[in-house]
């Protein structure tokens, strides 16, 4: 069922991947190692996960994860989580998928972000909902020059076509198409993502916080940035 707000129908799409070691936060890897890396992921993953939780009738939240196959380790992991599998050849066609299926279900506003912004919050997901009263297309920018939300009125398959995915041109190529098909764009406030060592070390007050609950991740991944700064 899809939550109402109104006359409004809300979706939130989390995109999510499975935390196995070295497919996860590739480029901290070097530093953390797979296996350390990947139990980040998973740890921001939650915390994401938690920090958008919806308020009752707000917005519905669905998951959908990478790889397909696995399905029965993802049901393990986001117990009672609305999971769908993820489905295009690149980021883009996946994105694209994700707003049509959404749509289909009946939502008429709805937002994709992914699981690396731990400053995130279900007022950001808010905003961006009520920012589509007057904009076709919302954009939370990050600091990388990617976006780390994306929300909108219904679908635009061309606003993720041939866009050079994983680069710094993310955010300006979105606009560009955009203002082609003559959409009204709003933004949010910028945000970092967590990808490398720099983004690592930016938001460790806040990570830091999280991995509170997992002291012995906390004291790996400290170690481990200490370790990378003496080099």
């Amino acid at each position: 069922m899809v939550r109402e707000r109104g006359d409004v129908h809300c979706t939130l799409v989390v995109f999510v991947k499975h935390p196995t070691p070295g497919a996860v936060k590739t480029r901290l890897v070097p530093v953390l190692g797979a296996e350390t890396a990947a139990r980040l992921y998973r740890a921001l993953v939650e915390h994401v996960l938690e920090a958008t939780s919806p308020a009752r009738g707000e917005y519905e939240r669905l998951v959908f994860f990478d790889p397909q196959q696995a399905i029965a380790a993802m049901r393990r992991w986001l117990v009672g989580a609305q999971l769908r599998h993820q489905a295009g050849e690149d980021l883009g066609a996946r994105l694209a998928d994700a707003f049509a299926r959404a749509f289909a279900r009946g939502a008429t506003r709805v937002a994709v972000i992914g699981s690396d912004t731990p400053s995130l919050t279900r007022a950001d997901v808010v905003r961006a909902f009520a920012a589509l009263d007057a904009a076709d297309v919302v954009l939370g920018p990050a600091e990388d020059g990617g976006y780390y939300l994306v929300a909108l009125r219904a679908p635009q398959p061309s606003l993720f076509e041939a866009i050079a995915w994983s680069t710094q041109r993310v955010l300006a190529q979105t606009l560009e198409r955009a203002q082609s098909a003559r959409l009204r764009v709003a933004r949010l406030g910028a945000r970092r993502d967590v990808d490398t060592v720099e983004d690592l070390r930016a938001e460790w007050p806040g990570v830091e916080l999280i991995l509170r609950r997992t002291p012995g991740l906390r004291e790996a991944v400290a170690r481990a940035l200490s370790e990378a700064s003496d080099c």
